[in-house]
């Protein structure tokens, strides 16, 4: 399909293209977003990102997308109706500054998908306070600060939905990365707390849970993926529950979604779970 072009949001960056303007429709109060709108996706230099970009604009909804890496950024919006903005949200007030963009870009926000996330593999006690500060950073604080950021003008227009991108080892923790699992099972419980908090505003959460997905995050945390077993999905099937969770209005969503077994049984065994877990790992 033909893209418009996307313009970056801070001086200096390669050659990027604006979108085309589209008119300002905003879904009725309590509706989910049911049609194509405007959306946030952070996250979207690459891996699960940059396919929730391709995923949205594909199904013709305008974006604004934000990365750290300018040059991948510019990569993903070459094939997605977006204006881009590259920032490391971990530094001071990037959040309020991309919410701001995004803001100017398209008027308003129908959609949040927070996917950025970095990780680490290795005991815990081995691990460096400045490898400690990034998962959490990264995985957690950044995106409460922007998610309370974009809330308010969601909450004023009466509709929108926030996707989170978790992960299974949020769910049932996975040795050798308890921060990273740490980090995630918090975002978990941050969705729950603020979906019964938006109850009645027109305002949903959603909570994406992937297992193994195949993207360069087992590269970038310094430990290649070594099992056998669950094998990695690719970061176009967790993009598509992206997809249905915004426009079905899913509270979570499990990719692939038999990974909710594991987690029922340790919730309601969890005696039983240990031991399958010490066995199986």
């Amino acid at each position: 399909m033909p893209h418009a072009p996307s313009r970056a949001g801070t001086p200096g960056a390669s050659d990027t293209r604006t979108p085309a303007p589209l008119p300002d429709v905003r879904e009725p109060p309590g509706a989910a977003a049911q049609r194509p709108g405007t959306a946030l996706v952070t996250g979207a230099s690459s891996g699960i990102g940059a396919a929730v970009a391709r995923r949205l604009s594909a199904e013709g909804w305008r974006l604004v997308l934000n990365g750290r890496d300018a040059g991948r950024l510019a990569e993903t919006a070459a094939h997605a109706a977006a204006a881009v903005f590259p920032e490391d949200l971990t530094r001071p007030a990037a959040e309020r500054r991309l919410t701001r963009f995004a803001l100017d870009e398209v008027g308003h926000l129908d959609l949040l998908v927070a996917c950025a996330g970095v990780g680490w593999a290795g005991d815990f006690t081995t691990m460096t306070r400045r490898a400690f500060d990034e998962v959490m950073e990264v995985n957690l604080l950044t995106t409460l600060r922007l998610v309370r950021q974009v809330l308010p003008h969601m909450v004023e227009a009466g509709s929108g939905r926030v996707v989170l991108v978790g992960s299974l080892a949020g769910a049932v923790g996975v040795r050798g990365e308890a921060v990273y699992s740490a980090s995630k099972a918090a975002v978990a419980v941050f969705a729950d707390a603020l979906r019964h908090e938006l109850r009645g505003t027109g305002v949903g959460v959603s909570l994406v849970v992937p297992g193994v997905v195949d993207t360069p995050f087992f590269e970038r945390r310094g430990a290649p993926y070594a099992r056998t077993r669950p094998r990695p999905v690719p970061p176009e099937r967790v993009a598509d529950a992206v997809w249905r969770a915004a426009v079905r209005g899913r509270d979570e969503v499990y990719v692939p979604a038999w990974l909710r077994l594991p987690v029922r049984v340790r919730g309601v065994a969890p005696g039983l779970y240990r031991r399958l877990a010490a066995t199986f790992g």
